[in-house]
């Protein structure tokens, strides 16, 4: 039986699983399928190409339910992007790596939840007083960019500092239902899930980035700031990228300074990689769970396979623990946390 869980409950879904707004990667295409099979599924903001925004929400006006997402510091350029994204009418607007409170006003008037990706006890305490309805607590392990903590440590810390005020997703390295269930016995009350989708066939991506994930273990992927200053593009600290290894990267590393110095010839080599889709220096944004993944399948499926092995796990957990020690679904707030059945 679907596993519920105030995430669920709040988002109206039958599914704990959302998909990560993954730049282009993330269009109302997969945004569609990920909510029709139970999840939640939410669009791109990227960072800020307005007619790409007005096209994809054209698309999801009317639909439901969804969200759209934001990289925070990149919308502050851009403000007025956040009205074309209210005016689809979505049910979430998520905002990651930067302070939401400019913009979670407006968000709230439009009567949309706010979500809220962290990487710390102090983003996440700035989310909070913003009004943020739902933290994703976000792990190194992620693909794209993100910090150096990992998923196993940041999500305890988060659901503790969050104390059941909201929800907490975990993000980060999770594939599977195996990821959905540890990530519930951490105290998550869903994940959220970027690389996993990126490999579907919804997917914006092409077709030889998706093949490179999926032929990829976890030891091909690299976080740095390589990728970002190829392309002129100055992230602020802490966050860094991390893509799977390629040529670019490996004659890059090491030689970071130089490459800040030749920053405008590389850039111009770079956006003619990626124009023609040469991927030994153009980045695949990938995650640490690409060793997990192994096909290409319809996102539908994918939500279906990591919700039935998970509700699998979850009932047998609980039953495994009847009589012979406390389960940690049950207690203080665990059987409201997560009911399976």
């Amino acid at each position: 039986m679907p596993i519920a869980t105030p995430l669920t409950e709040l988002l109206g879904i039958k599914h704990p699983i959302l998909s990560a707004p993954m730049d282009t990667i993330a269009g109302s295409r997969l945004t569609r399928v990920v909510s029709n099979a139970g999840g939640f599924g939410i669009l791109g903001g990227g960072y800020g190409d307005r007619a790409r925004l007005e096209a994809e929400t054209n698309e999801l006006k009317g639909f439901a339910p969804f969200g759209i997402g934001f990289i925070t510091w990149s919308l502050a350029k851009q403000p007025e992007l956040l009205d074309i994204a209210l005016d689809a009418a979505p049910q979430a607007i998520m905002l990651s790596f930067g302070d939401p409170a400019p913009f979670a006003p407006r968000i709230k008037a439009r009567g949309a939840r706010l979500i809220c990706q962290v990487q710390s006890e102090d983003m996440a305490k700035q989310a909070l007083d913003a009004g943020a309805e739902i933290l994703i607590a976000q792990g190194t392990e992620a693909g794209g960019h993100g910090a150096s903590r990992t998923t196993v440590d940041i999500v305890p810390a988060i659901v503790d500092l969050a104390a059941g005020r909201v929800p907490v997703v975990a993000a980060g390295g999770i594939a599977d239902g195996r990821g959905l269930a540890a990530m519930m016995m951490l105290g998550a009350s869903g994940v959220l899930i970027g690389t996993r989708f990126y490999a579907s066939v919804e997917a914006n991506g092409a077709e030889e980035a998706k093949q490179r994930i999926r032929a990829a273990n976890g030891n091909e992927t690299v976080r740095g700031v390589i990728v970002d200053w190829s392309r002129n593009l100055l992230w602020p600290a802490p966050f860094t990228a991390r893509t799977l290894v390629n040529d670019h990267i490996r004659r890059w590393t090491g030689r970071e300074i130089e490459l800040m110095q030749r920053a405008g010839e590389v850039a111009v080599e770079y956006a003619a990689a990626r124009a023609a889709g040469n991927f030994e220096i153009a980045a695949v944004f990938a995650g640490e769970a690409v060793g997990l993944i192994h096909d290409i399948p319809p996102a539908a499926e994918i939500v279906e396979r990591i919700a039935s092995e998970a509700e699998q796990l979850v009932a047998g957990r609980r039953n495994s623990a009847i009589g012979a020690f406390p389960s940690p679904l049950v207690g203080e707030g665990g059987a409201d946390a997560i009911r399976a059945g």
